[in-house]
């Protein structure tokens, strides 16, 4: 497994990182067993970056990679924990809560869901916008400080949130969608990353399966799955959005690899401070995207993708209407 540093200051990390949300939350029915044994299966081919949530399914993903990760020498993986969003009985979100005592309670029970003394970046997972950054940054400093933490990240904020977090603290990395079809991040956030030394996992690289080159416009989701809400799935604008996929399906073809590998080459190809994130929910799935990282993508290659999936080709926001205002950039 390759490897890439995260900025100046962060960990150095596996080049591809498993997000495990979908193993509890957000796309329907999971089965527990074939979720360890996908991490398991990660772990064994040098995946070392482990992304959860505290949020996601209210601890439950935390505890399932508790059990995943059971008896594996601590120091042989990272975990990167989002904190900070609200959710309620019904699985509903409420809001964000970054202010320094919440920062600290949350890190409390994230260590005791995972079984460990420390997290490896720790960030909140939206901005809290009754609460200056410099307050929520300062707090997740002490647990630093402290031994909790080790560094700091930032999860889906703009260009002048980053700087005034990593002015209180060097931040390691930036979580942040970013994929074919989700490119905002070009016009400032990236430049700016790169500017102040601090790396990108990205996440989405596969826009929740759309262009994985599995999905289909007569697919019916199932119970619980976020798909059935997102207006990149929605009826008026999937048949256009899968158009997109079938003409990387030929740019794919053309170099022997499948549309899920490609797309996650592409990202990857973007910078070697970016660490794409694939959020796979089964071993099948996790045996598909690794050898993404095999494939090399000239600038003869990159041209027939841009050719194939133009920037800002899309239909629909990446969020539905209500989500999107939490989101430091749009599409």
């Amino acid at each position: 497994m390759r490897t890439r540093t995260l900025g100046s200051t962060g960990p150095t990390v596996s080049a591809l990182g498993l997000g495990a949300m979908g193993m509890s939350d957000a796309y329907g029915p999971t089965e527990r067993a074939e979720s360890v044994a996908t991490v398991h299966a990660a772990l064994e081919a040098g995946v070392t970056l482990i992304d959860t949530g505290d949020f996601y399914a209210m601890g439950h993903n935390e505890l399932l990679l508790a059990e995943a990760l059971r008896g594996r020498d601590r120091d042989s993986y990272q975990l990167s924990v989002k904190f900070g969003a609200l959710r309620g009985p019904d699985g509903g979100f409420g809001g964000t809560d970054g202010r320094p005592e919440a920062v600290k309670n949350f890190l409390a029970y994230s260590l005791t869901r995972l079984g460990t003394d420390h997290i490896d970046i720790y960030r909140p997972a939206r901005l809290d916008p009754a609460v200056p950054i410099e307050e929520t940054v300062g707090a997740i400093k002490e647990m630093i400080d402290a031994g909790h933490v080790r560094h700091l990240g930032l999860s889906e904020v703009d260009a002048a949130t980053i700087r005034r977090a990593h002015a209180v603290h060097p931040v390691a990395d930036l979580q942040i969608e970013y994929s074919l079809i989700s490119r905002a991040v070009e016009a400032e956030v990236l430049p700016t990353l790169r500017e102040l030394g601090i790396g990108m996992t990205a996440y989405g690289v596969l826009s929740r399966g759309l262009i994985s080159g599995h999905w289909s416009a007569d697919r019916a989701g199932a119970p619980g799955d976020y798909r059935a809400f997102s207006p990149r799935f929605a009826e008026e604008n999937v048949a256009h959005n899968l158009a997109l996929v079938e003409a990387l399906r030929r740019v794919a073809g053309a170099k022997g690899c499948t549309v899920a590998q490609l797309a996650i080459a592409w990202v990857a190809a973007q910078g070697t401070d970016i660490v794409p994130l694939v959020g796979a929910r089964t071993r099948e799935r996790l045996a598909e995207a690794l050898p993404a990282l095999e494939v090399e993508l000239g600038a003869d290659d990159l041209a027939e993708i841009e050719k194939a999936v133009p920037s800002g080709s899309a239909r629909g926001d990446r969020y539905p209407a209500a989500f999107m205002s939490s989101l430091g950039v749009g599409n």
